[in-house]
């Protein structure tokens, strides 16, 4: 065993994964992987905020969603997570699942219907790690 550094090592192991996985899913899934990036600019065209995510199979995976200090409680996060929630609908998945911090939305998320399926505890020795999902 060796410590390998470097982008294609890890791209090399998702692959591999990547394929194996591929024999367990049925046919009309197959391929099913697509980046979502949505972003929040302001006049200037400086990015204040977006969502990061990931369609794939029959779900779509948020994986960053972030709206500047300044601007939050104005309905932007709100925005972005729906149209995200309106792709993965068009794209035909089944449900969205994301995660969050204790210091970060857990709240904001069950206001718009997700539910906490998962939880670490000890994260940064004082907060929680809940992991979300919402059934469209």
């Amino acid at each position: 065993m060796q410590r390998t550094e470097g982008d294609e090592a890890a791209k090399s192991i998702s692959e591999k994964l990547y394929s194996f996985n591929l024999k367990h899913f049925p046919e009309d899934l197959k391929g099913r992987y697509e980046e979502i990036t949505l972003t929040l600019s302001d006049a200037t065209g400086e990015i204040r905020g977006g969502l990061v995510g990931e369609i794939c199979w029959n779900w779509m995976e948020v994986k960053i969603l972030m709206v500047d200090e300044s601007l939050r409680s104005g309905g932007h996060g709100s925005r972005l997570l729906q149209e995200a929630e309106r792709i993965a609908s068009v794209r035909g998945c089944d449900f969205i699942k994301l995660d969050t911090l204790s210091f970060q939305a857990r709240g904001f998320y069950e206001k718009h219907g997700y539910d906490v399926f998962g939880t670490l505890e000890n994260v940064g020795r004082d907060h929680s790690h809940f992991y979300m999902k919402k059934d469209l």
